[in-house]
């Protein structure tokens, strides 16, 4: 704990967090959640319909997800400093915003302004998992974290199918109008359903920000936890890069609505989110962990246990993916709900400190997976995908038995 610690609790209700609230922040988290991943799917069209070059179609994604990293590190802290409900509601108001002036960009500098913004909105989820952790008795704490990352977790692995879906049909503008409605709904829901929740630091907005260096040298739990979920996060962000090129390709040769019917079969992976939040209330956080990262590791494993193209390989493939976000969800509720027991008044700055490692580690999966697979083909991905939690796996085997 921090020499700040003593004077930066927070009101929240001492009572369970009911089942009603709890769904409430978990479809919120989901909804979103998903604003970040719409545009994955619809690079293309997009980029020919705004007029980038091909050669820059990435930056319709990138620049969503700096966006969002910044919103970690700079505006999640903030709940440690500002009223809760006040603030999510604002950034939800922003989202709101930032997709419908992507909706309406016909030219390039517009949508990538506007794609930056709902990158650094976005991080309203990353307000509302710790509130709701705030809200819950110590004894139930996980299974909260859970049941909430489960609505998060539906929402991101939706999204691209949807978004597909609906720009089949129609337009990718109306993707994003689509959004903006369900934000401001989103937004009306939470606030009459939120409780009110002030921190009360009394720490400055830039001493907030300068806390966290603090707390990442001073926090050998964050760092541990941060190590894990950013190669987990590595070779989940790796997989779902990669094997949609692989199923387009010669040897499984689907369409795009097979390969997004495939995306919709690793949404069966929240199922762990649940699972994982009440082992951890149980003080099985070590032994699950350490499923969580064999699980990844697993099932890059079984994608070579077939002929690549036959029937039995694209039911391996797939029963690998759900086997995968199984494991990255588990160790990642796991760790959240970890990191959430070293202080309710540091929980924002920590959740900041932690996603943006976690962010950080996808980000680079998917960079290093798209190179690779260029490079030599499922093999070569595979093998990084499969060497990132096997070295997680090895750094938890040196934490002690608590």
């Amino acid at each position: 704990m921090t020499s700040d610690t003593a004077t930066m609790g927070a009101h929240a209700p001492s009572s369970a967090i009911s089942a009603g609230m709890t769904f409430v922040m978990a479809a919120a988290c989901g909804l979103v959640a998903a604003n970040l991943y719409y545009s994955q799917p619809l690079a293309g069209p997009i980029a020919e319909s705004i007029g980038l070059p091909a050669h820059a179609t990435g930056l319709i994604v990138t620049l969503t997800q700096i966006g969002y990293g910044l919103g970690l590190l700079l505006i999640v802290p903030l709940g440690d400093l500002l009223e809760n409900r006040r603030l999510i509601v604002t950034m939800i108001a922003a989202a709101t915003l930032a997709l419908i002036a992507a909706g309406l960009s016909t030219s390039v500098a517009p949508f990538l302004a506007a794609s930056l913004a709902i990158g650094i909105a976005s991080t309203a989820v990353q307000m509302i998992v710790p509130f709701a952790a705030s809200l819950a008795p110590d004894a139930h704490r996980g299974r909260v974290v859970g049941n909430v990352m489960s609505g998060l977790m539906i929402g991101i692995m939706m999204a691209r199918p949807v978004a597909s879906f609906i720009a089949r049909f129609s337009s990718w503008h109306l993707v994003f109008f689509l959004s903006a409605a369900v934000m401001v709904v989103l937004g009306f829901v939470l606030a009459a359903r939120l409780p009110k929740r002030m921190p009360q630091t009394k720490l400055s907005y830039f001493a907030l920000i300068s806390s966290m260096g603090r707390l990442f040298t001073t926090q050998p739990v964050l760092r541990r936890r941060a190590f894990y979920q950013a190669c987990q996060f590595a070779a989940f962000s790796l997989f779902w890069t990669v094997t949609p090129l692989v199923l387009a390709g010669p040897a499984f040769q689907l369409t795009q609505a097979g390969i997004a019917l495939f995306a919709l079969v690793g949404v069966a992976g929240a199922i762990a989110s649940p699972i994982a939040g009440r082992l951890a209330d149980r003080d099985l956080g070590r032994p699950a962990t350490i499923f969580g990262i064999a699980a990844v590791a697993i099932a890059f494993l079984m994608t070579h246990l077939a002929p690549e193209g036959s029937t039995v390989a694209l039911a391996l493939l797939t029963l690998a993916a759900i086997l995968l976000d199984f494991g990255v969800t588990m160790t990642l509720v796991i760790s959240q709900r970890a990191i959430y027991g070293l202080g309710a008044e540091l929980r924002s700055r920590l959740n900041g400190l932690f996603m943006a490692i976690f962010f950080c580690g996808g980000a680079i999966g998917s960079a290093v997976g798209a190179w690779a697979f260029a490079e030599g083909g499922w093999l070569a991905a595979s093998t990084i995908g499969l060497s990132l939690p096997v070295v997680a796996l090895a750094y938890s085997l040196t934490e002690r038995w608590s």
